[in-house]
């Protein structure tokens, strides 16, 4: 069975068109509940690009995971310049991203996952090989191949 993040980059490219379609249509207060979209800085072209990501709020700052770690074009564009644009529910603001490679913290972040969204976690936890409700061991295996970015937004820039 293929893992998510083995999949190949025109599989991405595809998937991150309805999000960015949900909320050109204002629906970023239904769609955001889960996706946020990030605007980064294209590392070799200077333009933006945009990503959904699934995140999670923990208290001022923002979650994001990487299923493919250090490999994710729009973690590369963050380590290049970590200036980004998020859109999130009906919020648009600045923000500074640094990126996360430390399993400990990154397994850190899976338990929080695991815990507010159970099912839909476990599941993708499941299609990695995993069982539905990794230990900590399984969970600090897995993310070492991850990277989890932590995004604060830059103050007064919230819209």
């Amino acid at each position: 069975m293929t893992k998510f993040h083995q999949l190949p980059k025109p599989f991405f490219r595809l998937i991150k068109l309805p999000p960015q379609i949900a909320y050109a249509l204002g629906l970023g207060p239904l769609m955001g509940r889960l996706v946020l979209l990030l605007t980064t800085t294209g590392r070799k072209t200077g333009k933006p690009r945009v990503t959904p990501l699934q995140y999670e709020e923990v208290g001022e700052e923002i979650y994001v995971g990487a299923s493919r770690g250090l490999k994710s074009d729009w973690v590369r564009n963050i380590l290049a310049d970590p200036h980004v644009e998020v859109r999130v529910k009906s919020r648009g603001f600045q923000a500074f991203a640094k990126v996360i490679t430390d399993p400990a913290r990154i397994a850190d972040f899976l338990e929080l996952r695991l815990q507010r969204r159970p099912r839909m976690i476990g599941a993708m936890m499941k299609a990695e090989g995993l069982p539905s409700q990794p230990d900590r061991a399984h969970l600090e295996e897995y993310a070492e191949n991850l990277a989890v970015v932590v995004i604060k937004p830059v103050s007064g820039s919230v819209s």
